[in-house]
C-alpha cells in the first residue's frame, strides 16, 4: 500500500472521533485495529466483526501507522 493509497482511505476530522484517523466513511479508528491486530485478532476476524471494512482499509492502517511513526523522533532515556 503507498502513501497515495493510504490517504485515500483515512480520514481526519475533528468532528468525528475527536480527529483520530479513521477509515472514510466510518467511525473505525487506525487506532482500534492496530489495537486488535496487537491483541492477535486476524485480519479475517476483524473483517468478520466490522462488514464495513476491507482488507485494503487495515492495510492502510498498517502502512499509515509505519508512516507516522517514521517521522517520529526517539528520545533515548
Amino acid at each position: 500500500m503507498t502513501t497515495q493509497s493510504y490517504k485515500e482511505k483515512i480520514t481526519a476530522n475533528p468532528d468525528i472521533m475527536l480527529g483520530k484517523p479513521v477509515i472514510k466513511g466510518t467511525r473505525i479508528t487506525v487506532e482500534l485495529i492496530l489495537r486488535k491486530l496487537s491483541e492477535g485478532v486476524s485480519i479475517e476476524e476483524l473483517l468478520t466483526s466490522y462488514p464495513h471494512l476491507t482488507k485494503d482499509d487495515i492495510l492502510a492502517a498498517l502502512s499509515y501507522s509505519a508512516d507516522v511513526i517514521s517521522q517520529e523522533e526517539l528520545i533515548a532515556s
